[in-house]
């Protein structure tokens, strides 16, 4: 039963995971959307008056209207193939509230990442933030897991990882396995723990290491929506620690192993 309640929450979360665009769209205000596209738009449009008037003051200087400019030589005159919400941050306290969208462009050569923030005091709203970014490809390619071109160091931490836990679950099987072992299930959790961290980015190949890390498992990979993939690898202190109690234990006698059964 427990097997069957894993294995859909797996399948849930692989579900969830394949349509990132539906969950940030639920996630996203629409009045946010709205704002930042036409923010875009403005810029597309070379509307920079526009722009410029919502300026939150603090960003108003000489050289506002040529970094607008500058910005828009990147947006084509054309319609974009396609606009999708890639990042979506709100913050809000009784005074004010900001939202930070992120947009996707596809255009029919390009693509481009519009980064919108804008500010909300009362029924005034104002404008941040605005950067404009040209990329290779979708966020969804670029960030994709893939095996294929990647470094020495990526490889080597991806297969520690699969190394650090492999060893772990070898060990929680012969804890499970084990007789006469006191706190049993206690055990079962310490032999996953792991601790330190060597973390690498699966798209860029930037490694980073924590000595103050615990995990559990000692292995692990996440990403945000469509940021790149982190794989990292703990050391299985816990397994470490079980393995050398049990063996204490076989060399005290406490250790009872199950029987050898000879068949004729």
């Amino acid at each position: 039963m427990r097997l069957n309640y894993l294995v859909c929450v797996a399948l849930c979360a692989f579900l969830v995971g394949c349509d990132q665009a539906t969950l940030m769209k639920k996630l996203t205000r629409p009045e946010d959307e709205s704002a930042a596209r036409n923010y875009v738009e403005l810029l597309r449009q070379r509307e920079l008056d526009q722009i410029e008037s919502d300026l939150d003051p603090s960003l108003r200087s000489t050289d506002a209207r040529d970094q607008l400019a500058g910005m828009a030589t990147f947006l084509p005159h054309d319609a974009p193939r396609s606009i999708k919400v890639v990042g979506a941050k709100t913050f809000s306290n009784p005074g004010y509230s900001t939202a930070d969208i992120t947009l996707e462009y596809e255009f029919q050569d390009k693509w481009l990442l519009a980064n919108v923030v804008t500010k909300k005091t009362g029924l005034d709203s104002t404008l941040i933030g605005f950067h404009v970014t040209p990329i290779p490809d979708s966020l969804e390619n670029l960030n994709r897991f893939t095996l294929v071109g990647k470094s020495g160091v990526q490889y080597f931490v991806l297969i520690l990882a699969l190394c650090f836990f492999a060893f772990s679950l070898y060990a929680l099987v012969l804890c499970i396995q084990t007789k006469n072992l006191r706190a049993k299930w206690a055990w079962m959790l310490v032999v996953l723990v792991g601790v330190g961290k060597v973390g690498i980015n699966w798209s860029t190949g930037d490694w980073n290491f924590m000595l103050f890390a615990v995990q559990l498992p000692c292995a692990g990979a996440n990403a945000e929506f469509y940021g790149p993939w982190i794989v990292g690898a703990y050391l299985p202190l816990g397994a470490i620690i079980f393995l050398n109690h049990r063996w204490k234990m076989k060399i005290t006698g406490e250790l009872i192993e199950s029987p050898v059964t000879h068949h004729v």
